[in-house]
């Protein structure tokens, strides 16, 4: 593969990729592939992203990540990184973005035009631009690799991607070589030259060269060049809004945690929506009633980049949206909370031999599109509860109904139950054998 042309025929060299995407995603490999990128494709997939996905995780609000950026140390070093790389004026045709360690979008700089290009991919602040929330990017594969990496047209793995060219880097924390976040520059494929992934990283060892110093942004909540301080040349706290100033919320009723589009149930009836972040914590946080310290939500959902300061943000937000159901000291849900959730509205069931009723309550799994690994590990036991309980009914009825569920599709063991039940010749049986093999 003539890697020349990406610089020097980028149109060519853009169809060249997509003919050799479609073949990858299908199983075929291709030399212009490299096996390591063909590997994020097929992972991102396992996840549940497909190629034609155009919608990534949304985190936050927009207007939640103006106190994310309050939190993070990378406040410090963006006025120097929009110096260096930004281009905001009406004829820039190029992205700036700076992520935190999980790969949500933090900040974005750009003209009105690109903003607008990259509006339409939902590229902006609040999205997750991991592996797990989007499918393979520059982004997810800096995360991945903990390397400058560049990444043009199809090379990406959802195909709405296919115009764009991106170039990222982690930034490290000097100190401890941990991950603060990844600077990234993306922008149309003609935008793209060999110097583009060289300025990334001179960027990224100017951000780090500063973290390094004093007052570079060592401590947390550092804040940005040029703000404004108080007596003794301390910054005042700005007020935060919650729940002392909002109106009173009805109480939450339940939570519903299965599928795809988490929500709190209001005991007036309305629905909140929930992101999925704030779903992940909610789950995890029904999973046990002694509660969780915020350093031990920070790893479940982070891994060692996961701070307590991004909990406790997190969970005052979460506290101004469903009042008082959420407790601290430790991190837990509220007595009248607890156990309310639609999975655990399954588990009590299954609790009190009420299978039939756990198997008409499993709609979904629990956060489907969650990447995080606890969450996954309690998606896991419920779907492990749920099929030993069918299989252990010895009812053909609940049998053919738990294996028709996406969860009980691949349940080999409750169609060799079925099949001793109803006879091995049985079309019915055949039918569950061969999906649940396949």
């Amino acid at each position: 593969m003539d890697y020349g042309l990406r610089f020097s025929d980028p149109a060519r060299y853009a169809r060249t990729l997509r003919r050799a995407h479609e073949l990858v995603i299908s199983g075929v490999p291709r030399p212009e592939i490299p096996a390591s990128l063909a590997d994020s494709w097929h992972r991102a997939m396992a996840l549940g992203i497909s190629p034609d996905q155009h919608s990534p995780r949304h985190l936050h609000e927009v207007s939640e990540v103006l106190e994310l950026r309050r939190e993070h140390r990378l406040q410090r070093v963006m006025p120097a990184l929009h110096e260096l790389l930004a281009d905001d004026s009406r004829s820039g045709r190029h992205l700036l973005v700076l992520t935190d360690a999980s790969g949500e979008i933090l900040w974005r700089v750009g003209s009105p035009a690109v903003l607008r290009q990259a509006d339409r991919l939902e590229f902006l602040e609040g999205a997750d631009w991991s592996e797990a929330g989007i499918g393979t990017n520059a982004i997810s594969e800096a995360l991945v690799t903990g390397s400058p990496v560049q990444l043009f047209s199809a090379e990406h793995l959802v195909r709405t991607h296919h115009e764009w060219a991106c170039s990222a880097a982690p930034i490290t924390d000097p100190a401890t070589g941990r991950v603060l976040g990844v600077l990234d520059v993306s922008g149309p494929l003609d935008t793209i030259s060999a110097d583009t992934l060289r300025m990334v990283r001179c960027a990224v060892r100017v951000a780090e060269s500063l973290l390094g110093t004093p007052d570079g942004g060592t401590h947390d909540g550092g804040t940005s060049a040029g703000a404004p301080s108080g007596p003794g040349g301390q910054r005042p706290r700005e007020r935060l809004r919650g729940p002392v100033d909002s109106p009173p919320r009805a109480a939450v009723a339940s939570l519903e945690l299965l599928g795809d589009k988490p929500s709190a149930l209001m005991a007036d009836g309305s629905r909140v929506p929930l992101t999925p972040r704030r779903a992940e914590i909610l789950a995890l946080l029904d999973s046990r009633a002694q509660g969780w310290a915020a350093e031990e939500l920070a790893y479940e959902l982070h891994g060692d980049a996961g701070t307590p300061q991004a909990i406790r943000t997190e969970m005052f937000r979460l506290r101004s949206l469903l009042g008082e159901a959420v407790l601290s000291n430790p991190y837990r849900l509220a007595a009248d909370v607890a156990g309310r959730s639609d999975s655990g509205r399954v588990l009590g069931q299954l609790r009190e031999g009420r299978v039939a009723e756990a198997l008409e309550s499993y709609r979904a799994p629990l956060l489907s599109r969650s990447g995080v690994l606890a969450v996954q590990l309690l998606r896991d036991q419920l779907d492990l509860a749920v099929g030993s309980a069918v299989r252990a009914s010895a009812d053909p009825g609940l049998l053919m109904r738990w294996l028709s569920t996406d969860m009980g599709s691949a349940d080999a063991e409750a169609a060799e139950v079925l099949g001793a039940l109803l006879g091995r010749g049985d079309p019915r049986y055949l039918a569950f054998r061969a999906s649940a093999g396949a």
